[in-house]
Parts: structure tokens; sequence; C-alpha cells
């Protein structure tokens, strides 16, 4: 059996540890520790003098955590990605997304877009359009001389124009105008402020001012026979040449009898009207609940190359 070296204070001498090997070297400041990753083969070449006095177990579990960190260098909270970018961890459990990476399904790419001014309408319109109005009844008449139209009703919004509802409609039997008389059978174009309903029926429920009264009463026949009961169950009027805040029943003429007037938003008897535009019952009642003073209702009607400019 070979001889065992004994220490001064009687223990026998043993082979140092790898962490007691660069505990040494730190505490001596001696140069000729070699590298780290050769420090294996050290242990069996350099055998630490047999005087020096061993570490205390908690130095030694000390040395270790120095030592594993030193090896792996991987401890931190940012490790290297394949593509050379760093993934960091934030709190417990989680973690945020590498730099470039696609947003999830559902986030921005699904966000619906909003335009921000009215489809369809030019800068001369949109400049009859108020600031303050938040709510618009586009109406879009087929061509010039065309009495079928189409209602899209848009909700302004912090982000722009917001599309709601879209329904079929009629206008005047010749179609649209510019300069609108009494009798020329043309709806008027242009941007008109929505103040005031009524009707034959009972209020279905609009926040308008309505003024329930038998004198929207209808009778005969329309431009293809059919009856026009009902017209005026339900009614809008529309701010052309119509003093705003009164009823739509109101005679009252701000251009004149000779520009026409009695223009309203009203029940479709299913064929061209005389100068109003015309909806379902069941659209024009949805609209009705739908306008609110408060958000300035107005609608802009005509065909769609004159809306356009």
């Amino acid at each position: 059996m070979p001889d065992i070296p004994v220490l001064a204070s009687g223990s026998p001498w043993r082979q140092p540890t790898e962490a007691e090997v660069v505990r040494r070297a730190e505490l001596t400041g001696s140069s000729q520790v070699t590298p780290r990753l050769t420090i294996m083969a050290s242990f069996t070449r350099r055998p630490a003098s047999p005087r020096r006095r061993l570490r205390t177990p908690l130095t030694v579990a000390g040395a270790l955590v120095v030592l594993s960190v030193t090896l792996a260098g991987c401890g931190s909270t940012h490790a290297a990605s394949v593509g050379g970018a760093r993934e960091s961890t934030g709190a417990s459990g989680t973690t945020q997304a590498r730099p470039g990476r696609p947003a999830p399904d559902g986030a921005e790419s699904a966000a619906p877009v909003v335009p921000a001014r009215v489809p369809g309408v030019g800068p001369e319109t949109l400049a009859g359009i108020p600031g303050n109005a938040r709510q618009v009844v586009l109406v879009t008449g087929r061509g010039k001389d065309s009495p079928v139209s189409q209602v899209v009703l848009y909700r302004r919004t912090g982000a722009g124009w917001e599309r709601g509802a879209t329904w079929p409609a009629h206008n005047a039997l010749e179609g649209w105008t510019d300069d609108h008389h009494a009798g020329d059978l043309r709806s008027p174009i242009g941007v008109f402020t929505l103040t005031d309903a009524g009707g034959l029926r009972p209020d279905p429920g609009t926040k308008l001012p309505y003024d329930r009264s038998v004198g929207f009463t209808i009778a005969g026949t329309g431009f293809e026979g059919e009856s026009l009961a009902g017209s005026f169950d339900y009614v809008v009027a529309i701010n052309y040449n119509h003093e705003p805040g009164t009823s739509p029943l109101d005679w009252t003429r701000p251009l004149g009898a000779g520009k026409g007037g009695g223009i309203w938003l009203h029940v479709d008897h299913g064929g061209p009207t005389h100068g109003c535009v015309s909806l379902a019952q069941e659209h024009l009642k949805e609209l009705m609940r739908t306008l609110d003073p408060a958000r300035y209702p107005v609608i802009v009607m005509g065909d769609a190359k004159s809306l356009a400019r």
C-alpha cells in the first residue's frame, strides 16, 4: 500500500476537489491556474500543498455554484435563440415574444378597417356634412334618372365611419336633381338634417320628436298601380325646404313654395315616389329607433356620380 500523506493536523491527505482548486486560485491570485476547461486535467498534475487547511463545507458548496455558472454560460435570464435574437422572460410562467414574430391569430390583422370618410362621398358633398354629425344615412341612387337606390347607415367613431345596416330603397320616379322644384318628380341631391318624425301609427320607439296624427292618412295608387295605403304610417322629415323642429306635416317652406317640400323618409309601397325616399316598414322602424338627436344625424342623398363630386 502506498504511503498516504498526513497533514500537520494529523489528518490524512486526500485529492482536492474541483471547487477547492478554483477557490485556492481566487484567494492566492496564482497565475499557474490552468484555463477553465482543463481544470480536470490539472487535478492529477498539481496537488495542493498538504499544509493548506481544508475549506468548510459551506465554502465548497459556494464554489461549486460559481464553477457551474462559469462552465455552462447560460445562467442569465436571456438565452440566445437560434436566429441570434434573445428571448426574455417576464413574470413567472410567462415568456415575451421574440422581436419580429408575427402577431398572434385574432390580433390587429382581424380588426375591421374603418374608413376615415363616408365611402362614395367626394369633397364637395363631404363639405356639406356638419362637423358635429355622428350619424349619416347615405342614400345612393343607381343612376341620375333611376328610381332605385340603396340606404346605408354610418356611425362616426374615433377611428372613422363605421358601416351599419344596408337596405334597398326607392326614390323619385325620374331620379335625382340638384335643383328640385315642386312636381318635377325628382329627389333633391344634397345633405340634409334629420330632426323630426311622425306617422299615423304609434311611436315605434324613436328618440326623435314624434308627431302621431291622422294627417298622415293616405290613399290611392302609385306610379305602378300599387296601393299607397300605409305609406305614411311612419315618416321622418328630410329637412329640405322644411323648418327643423316642427312636425313633418308643417308646410312652412323657407325656400318658397316653388322649391317643393314634404320630402320624407317613409314606408315603401313597392314603387317610385314623388320625391321622397322609401324603405320597407321593418327597415324604417329600425332606422327610426337608431337615429339619435344627440348624434346630429343627417341624410346624404343623390345618385352615385353626383355624391362622388
